[in-house]
């Protein structure tokens, strides 16, 4: 690929570009997009740094994996338009501060910003005379985010707050050398609301990159009779965990499903509330709130539920999202049930039962239909793995990734975004790989979650990935 107009060319001898990565929404690496992005820029041979809030027990600074992250303590919960007004000011000035604490280490090339929120154009612009290009990597809809949790606008506050978040997403569009988007429905309103040229806007796809984040024999299974359903992700006002306390009260008071279990792994504003919600239904002894888990934590729980969940109701914001959730339960195998989102149709195509959006019966339904039913388990299981592995793998998605900021900075290495892995067997906790090359083994995984016979002393020991 050729440069792109008014790419700077490095000097012989002055190192490799250098990528500012800046995130609010989550820390790094737990938000797992930005995590893959930043490994396919080392891999290139970019110098990467990342400010990011501070999340339970990180340090304010470490090198992890070729990564310098520098965290900042996060603002306090916000709660109506002066919270959330501090919060983003807050997090702003922290950004900025620590955008100086990189800059002493060594300039940086190119500032990435991720929204929400969309304020970070401006520090593009204070960093622009200093010749740092902007990559603006477009996560959220602001302005649908209003709508979805609060309705159309309706009174002069509401309609300031709309035009307002309108008016920073354009900044944001208009400040940035290269738009990244992570689907084509974001790409439509890059193009549309934010009058960018097709040709700036590069689709970049949340998939998972399958040859790691694959199906391992559990070192907890199941028991024989239990049913597991799992959901994963950010618990706030518009992901709809709601609906997952309300199905497994239909399947559990209502269906007599008692052998059901429910995992939901995450944290977010909803947390507690959710948890009340739990004991009011009498659910406490079915639904287990895990908080936030790291790698291996992911890989145990998907490993060993049935079913997965993907509880989003359709919202202007969700209809147009990719649930990264949904392509996580499909690299692990799992059948998934999901309410009937425009996008999330993209991501499973017919691997994935839908229901309308808000049926709880009709979603209790298609998941009683997968208890009783292993071998439709196993063929949607291992459909919806094939489907995120020749489909909507990272490893694509990660060379159009890096290829936006090879055209801005002329950087080349005739290196893959994403090297291969070294063939191994287990993981980096121990646990045997389920072969999912082997059809049967596959399909009995999917149906049983657990080991094909009794574990032995060596199955279970570390092996060196």
């Amino acid at each position: 690929m050729r440069a792109a107009p008014g790419a700077r060319r490095r000097r012989p001898g002055v190192g490799p570009p250098h990528v500012l990565i800046v995130v609010q929404n989550l820390p790094v690496p737990l938000d797992r997009r930005v995590w893959l992005e930043c490994q396919a820029l080392v891999a290139r041979g970019y110098r990467v740094s990342v400010i990011c809030p501070q999340g339970p027990g990180d340090p304010a600074f470490r090198r992890l994996d070729g990564v310098d992250i520098h965290a900042y303590a996060p603002a306090p919960e916000a709660a109506g338009l002066v919270g959330y007004a501090w919060e983003f000011a807050y997090s702003w000035m922290r950004t900025a501060a620590l955008s100086l604490r990189v800059r002493r280490r060594g300039r940086f090339d190119v500032l990435q910003a991720c929204n929400p929120p969309d304020t970070y154009w401006l520090l593009a612009r204070l960093w622009r005379p200093f010749g740092v290009r902007f990559v603006f990597d477009h996560h959220d809809l602001g302005p649908e985010l209003l709508r979805s949790r609060f309705g159309e606008p309706a009174g002069p506050v509401r309609r300031l707050e709309h035009r307002a978040l309108l008016w920073l997403e354009r900044r944001s569009f208009r400040a940035a050398d290269r738009v990244i988007s992570t689907n084509e429905s974001y790409r439509a309103v890059a193009i549309a609301r934010g009058g960018r040229r097709p040709e700036d806007v590069t689709v970049v796809r949340s998939g998972p990159d399958t040859d790691r984040m694959r199906p391992v024999v559990p070192e907890h299974p199941l028991p024989p009779d239990a049913i597991g359903l799992v959901y994963v992700g950010v618990m706030g006002p518009q992901d709809g965990v709601d609906q997952v306390l309300l199905v497994v009260d239909e399947l559990v008071h209502r269906r007599g499903r008692t052998n059901i279990t429910a995992m939901l792994l995450g944290f977010g504003d909803c947390l507690e509330a959710l948890r009340a919600q739990c004991g009011a239904l009498g659910l406490d002894a079915h639904v287990t709130f895990t908080g936030r888990v790291d790698r291996a934590q992911l890989a145990e729980h998907l490993s060993r539920a049935h079913i997965g969940l993907c509880p989003d109701l359709k919202t202007p914001l969700n209809d147009v999202s990719t649930m990264n959730k949904t392509m996580e339960y499909m690299a692990y195998a799992l059948p998934t049930v999901a309410f009937d989102l425009a996008e999330t149709r993209v991501s499973g195509g017919d691997t994935v039962l839908y229901a309308p959006s808000g049926d709880v019966s009709a979603f209790a339904d298609h998941v009683e239909a997968l208890i009783d039913d292993p071998e439709r388990r196993a063929d949607l299981g291992a459909a919806a793995r094939a489907r995120v592995r020749d489909h909507l793998d990272w490893r694509p998605q990660a060379e159009a990734y890096v290829g936006v900021f090879d055209d801005l900075t002329g950087h080349r290495r005739s290196v893959p975004a994403v090297p291969e892995p070294a063939p191994t067997t287990h993981d980096a906790e121990g646990r045997r790989y389920v072969d999912v090359d082997d059809a049967a083994e596959l399909r009995r995984f999917v149906v049983a979650r657990s080991a094909p016979s009794a574990p032995t002393d060596d199955a279970r020991a570390r092996v060196p990935t």
